[in-house]
């Protein structure tokens, strides 16, 4: 990652329709399973596991997130309780069909998980982290992270960015080079590409939601009885393996695993163990 600095718009810019580009498939199983999209990411993140679990007879939805597909201009000013409730609502939707309902988050939609594990209990009934992001103490974040959280503070968290760089968060050489072709060239005011690769900056904004989320989920993981899987990568570039051991450690749930997978980078439901990923899920799931 590398940090830039950009003055703020003068002018707020004006929301657009977005593609619809949210999965939904309906499975002869009455269970359903909610897989959420990464900050700043796409559910095409998710599109491997949703068609493969959909295969074996769940019913699939993937949403996305409170103003993802958006300018990053109104992105930038979303706050972490939006995000949260923009998937609380698709959660809430799927309890009212009486099925027993399961919900899979990446990176910081995986404290989304444990969020309403904690609010809902034994109304959810599993949840799974996809490299959960409590701290961002990957190999690839950049010594100056330490500094951001005082430009949080200030007016400056909103003229602040990351531009995303190579590996971004995946392993696979070919994919990888999918990616590098759209973010080298992205703008920060471009949507086109969004629904496909998600945003090629990453704003200090979103960086001190994140942070005030993780202060939230803490404290409460003691709490947490729900069934969890985590699966993590032992390589991850953006948030170590540190982050899964503590949740692990934490929560009260009488069925707990954790899996370290050895060929990947962040985003594993789409990297190189994204088989695995699929497969530890439906082993987690169908024991439920």
């Amino acid at each position: 990652m590398s940090l830039i600095f950009l003055p703020n718009l003068k002018k707020t810019p004006k929301r657009v329709a977005i593609p619809d580009d949210e999965i939904r498939l309906k499975g002869d199983l009455r269970r359903t399973v909610i897989l959420v999209h990464g900050l700043t990411g796409t559910p095409n993140e998710m599109r491997y596991l949703a068609f493969t679990l959909n295969k074996r007879g769940y019913s699939v939805i993937c949403p996305r997130l409170a103003d993802h597909g958006q300018s990053l201009h109104i992105l930038k000013h979303t706050q972490w309780q939006q995000l949260y409730a923009s998937l609380r609502g698709v959660f809430v939707e799927a309890l009212e069909t009486g099925d027993k309902v399961f919900v899979a988050g990446l990176s910081m939609s995986a404290l989304f998980v444990l969020l309403l594990a904690e609010e809902f209990g034994d109304r959810l009934a599993g949840g799974i982290c996809f490299a959960p992001t409590l701290f961002f103490d990957g190999w690839n974040v950049p010594w100056y992270n330490r500094l951001l959280p005082l430009a949080s503070y200030t007016p400056l968290k909103y003229s602040v960015y990351f531009k995303e760089d190579p590996p971004y968060g995946i392993k696979n050489e070919k994919m990888r080079g999918m990616v590098h072709r759209y973010y080298s060239k992205a703008r920060l005011e471009d949507t086109e590409g969004i629904s496909k690769f998600g945003y090629a900056f990453f704003p200090v904004s979103l960086f001190h939601q994140l942070h005030k989320l993780a202060r939230k989920v803490i404290p409460l993981l003691g709490r947490i009885k729900t069934p969890m899987l985590l699966i993590h990568p032992e390589e991850d570039d953006t948030a170590s393996v540190r982050n899964s051991e503590l949740i692990y450690g934490s929560i009260a749930s009488a069925v707990k695993k954790l899996v370290v997978l050895k060929d990947s980078y962040h985003v594993i439901t789409a990297d190189q163990e994204r088989e695995k990923v699929a497969s530890e899920t439906l082993e987690f799931l169908e024991a439920i």
